[in-house]
């Protein structure tokens, strides 16, 4: 029996139903697809932290829209990441997901800097990201920007393989009511949304969303007992003038979940705050701020974490001569983190207030009307290894209209988190594991890019790009002559490989989009290292996805995805290759009313994707039925 109170937003929903009146007509639904100009003329802001148009951005970013994820029928961020081809996404259980950019993936995998509307989320736990607690209403996504490859002058450490940006509308975008449903066998999620102006012209909405998913399998048919139900409210407020935007969003959420050594419950609330000057000489400032709140408590064994989080950050965008483009600005993150230890395992000390400061600055210089050289760098000082600075340097040359030639050479730093310097196995001596302490330092990654991206004509686009990353001290299980085991940096080694995608629209009504990861991961021992093993993450040497949409009639559409995931050699043992084949069929009742039947793992009886045998969760044929309806 679950411990927990159960919020139904569905009810919740259908009860804000007379607030009708308050709302404006409903807002954009991205039903149209963007053509491929409108595509490469998107605006984002992951890479240089200031607008720019996607066809321009000097990296390998590739963006989710939203009619991406509604044409896919994802209902949690980690279904929507797979639609990106740069990244490694891999079911772990029920609830939990291995996630990563440029391999190293695990459970907790560390070279991945995440970010909701700005906010980190990133845990000093474990320099990872816990995806069960990461969550927004999917319909209000406006777009999910991935950038793979290091992007630390920008965003800071931890940004070493990759950066998720994850975009939310703007409330302006939102009046209206919406409901998302979707009903399966094994999985059920509710959602529904308001949006409403005031008469003074403030925009704003309030959501509601719960998910309940069954517990995975064993091989043997067995259940692994990791079933998840989840809940979570939340807000946003715009408003302002076009030269100054303010905004307040925030989440609550509570959820209980099933792991191999217990129940775990989940909570956890956030605020965050952000303004957006456009001054009259033309420079632009943006200041966030935020408060992010968590909790994590397994029932088993009773080890307890409560984090609290304070972030801020102030950018400025000028152009103080011709020809050249300056971002610049500082990052405060303030992180308090309290564990409760047990005598299996603990935290040592318990409590640890950690701190990160860093300044930033980057020059886009054009050099001529067909090449631009960027020059940046940040310097940023942290309570475990102080000062750590991450430069880069990129070329981007135009040689035809539609066409983009890039390079780059970046310094990238994961800096240390308290899993490599505080954790002990078990809580007292004599210990089988010690951590790192003042010994653990920064893992380090030196990265050479070339990547061109190109629009040869209005139905087809690419872009591939080309990495080799040299890494140094990077995180190893050293034995000491004692023979306990410590967390050093006793390895070191290289990652190459090649990563595209493309689309092609033969017809209007037809799209096919395909992208592919190639990889080869090489690591060793550092002089006078006595680590255990030479590997870190579990990565496929590579892996393809082809999607195809099709517009079969006015309302009716098929979309079918396909990937194939190369063997991960590191498990024992090896999780083998698998080919899934997802498909939705939708068909628009009405304007306002949207119905559809999706299929996982369509031609798969069952396939594993990621874990040791002992607890490996298989996943086979799922189908659901998922609607969306704009009921004000």
């Amino acid at each position: 029996m679950k411990k927990r109170k159960k919020w139904n937003f569905l009810v919740l929903g259908f009860a804000m139903l007379p607030m009708a009146s308050l709302a404006g007509p409903p807002g954009p639904d991205d039903i149209a697809a963007l053509s491929l100009e409108e595509l490469a003329n998107l605006e984002i802001s992951s890479v240089s932290r200031k607008p720019e148009s996607l066809a321009s951005a000097a990296a390998s970013v590739f963006v989710i829209t939203a009619e991406d994820i509604r044409r896919n029928g994802a209902t949690t961020l980690p279904e929507a990441l797979r639609l990106a081809p740069n990244l490694q996404v891999a079911r772990y259980g029920a609830g939990s997901w291995a996630i990563s950019a440029r391999g190293f993936n695990s459970l907790s995998a560390n070279k991945l800097l995440v970010l909701i509307d700005g906010r980190i989320v990133y845990s000093p736990l474990h320099s990872g990201v816990f995806w069960d607690s990461q969550d927004v209403f999917m319909p209000d996504v406006k777009r999910i920007e991935v950038i793979s490859g290091p992007n630390a002058t920008t965003w800071g450490s931890n940004a070493v393989n990759g950066v998720i940006n994850i975009v939310t509308r703007n409330a302006t975008e939102t009046t209206g009511g919406k409901l998302a449903l979707r009903a399966g066998d094994d999985e059920q999620v509710y959602a529904t949304r308001i949006g409403a102006t005031t008469d003074g012209g403030t925009h704003y909405r309030v959501y509601g969303k719960s998910l309940d998913v069954d517990s995975t399998d064993l091989a043997n048919g067995a259940s692994r007992n990791d079933d998840i139900t989840r809940s979570q409210i939340g807000f946003r407020v715009d408003t302002g003038s076009e030269n100054n935007q303010v905004t307040m969003q925030g989440d609550v959420f509570d959820g209980d979940l099933g792991t191999l050594v217990g129940r775990l419950e989940i909570s956890g609330a956030n605020l965050l705050a952000r303004w957006r000057h456009v001054a009259e000489s033309g420079s632009v400032i943006n200041l966030t701020g935020y408060y992010d709140q968590s909790g994590r408590h397994n029932v088993g064994t009773g080890i307890e974490e409560k984090l609290d989080v304070f972030g801020a950050s102030f950018s400025q965008q000028l152009e103080p001569l011709a020809n050249h483009s300056i971002v610049w600005g500082t990052d405060i993150r303030s992180a308090r983190d309290d564990i409760t230890n047990v005598p299996g395992a603990a935290f040592l000390p318990a409590q640890r207030h950690l701190t990160w400061i860093s300044l930033f600055a980057q020059d886009e210089m054009r050099l001529d009307e067909s090449l631009s050289l960027i020059l940046g760098a940040r310097a940023e000082d942290n309570d475990y290894t102080g000062l750590e600075f991450m430069p880069n340097v990129r070329l981007a040359w135009t040689p035809m209209e539609h066409h983009l030639l890039w390079t780059s050479v970046s310094r990238a730093v994961r800096t240390p988190a308290r899993i490599d310097r505080d954790l002990f196995i078990p809580a007292e001596a004599p210990y089988l594991l010690v951590g790192g302490g003042e010994g653990f330092e920064s893992e380090i990654a030196n990265v050479v890019e070339i990547g061109y991206r190109a629009q040869p004509s209005d139905k087809f686009s690419w872009s591939v790009t080309a990495f080799h990353h040299d890494y140094d001290r990077l995180r190893s299980q050293e034995v000491l002559p004692t023979g306990v085991i410590t967390f050093g940096n006793g390895l070191r080694g290289t990652s190459t490989g090649l990563e595209g995608w493309w689309t092609w629209r033969p017809l209007s009504t037809w799209q096919l989009d395909g992208g592919f990861f190639l990889f080869d991961k090489d690591l060793e021992l550092q002089p006078g290292s006595t680590s255990l093993t030479t590997t870190e993450g579990n990565d496929p040497e590579h892996q393809f996805q082809l999607r195809s949409f099709w517009n079969m009639t006015a309302r009716s559409e098929l979309a079918v995805f396909i990937r194939h995931v190369d063997e991960l050699p590191d498990s024992v043992p090896a999780v083998a290759a698998y080919t899934a084949v997802d498909a939705r069929l939708g068909w628009r009742v009405t304007d306002a009313l949207e119905i559809s039947l999706k299929v996982k793992n369509l031609l798969d009886d069952e396939h594993a994707e990621f874990n040791a045998a002992g607890g490996r969760a298989v996943y086979g044929r799922q189908a659901f039925v998922q609607l969306r309806w704009n009921y004000l």
